[in-house]
């Protein structure tokens, strides 16, 4: 007799997965204050919003290796200079898989979560994504346990 199970699949979200609020800089912000940012805030890039708070760009810590290698005075650059502009995102209602997908095609670490209006809600890292993968397998490991019971 072959036993068939059915898959299940988890309706996993950008929304669900993202790190909110987004820690946003502006363009004219100096190199200096966006490190400063991403230390206080324990994070690995920031975005950068214009006046109206639409997403122009982000920054990530390669970028800051990037302008400290070129021997750039932080103090003395702006946050334009070095940011990504238009960078890869997603809504809150992007499957996982598909948030996953971009990121690994593009080789990028953070992908922002934006609205309609093109306005921050919140960052996807690579560790937000790790950290998920952990929970479903340790939920996957629990149940098997239950069942095995």
């Amino acid at each position: 007799m072959i036993l068939l199970l059915r898959r299940r699949r988890i309706p996993l979200r950008a929304g669900d997965l993202m790190t909110v609020p987004p820690i946003t800089v502006k363009s004219t912000e100096s190199l200096k204050n966006v490190a400063m940012s991403m230390r206080k805030n324990k994070v690995g890039s920031v975005l950068v919003v214009d006046d109206e708070g639409k997403l122009r760009g982000i920054i990530t810590e390669h970028d800051l290796v990037y302008a400290c290698s070129e021997g750039w005075h932080p103090e003395n650059r702006q946050a334009w200079e070095v940011m990504t502009e238009d960078p890869i995102t997603v809504t809150p209602d992007t499957d996982i898989v598909e948030v996953i997908r971009k990121m690994r095609n593009a080789n990028i670490r953070h992908l922002p979560v934006i609205d309609d209006q093109g306005k921050p809600l919140g960052m996807i890292s690579a560790r937000d994504l790790l950290d998920t993968m952990l929970t479903l397998v340790g939920l996957t490991a629990f149940k098997e346990l239950i069942e095995s019971e």
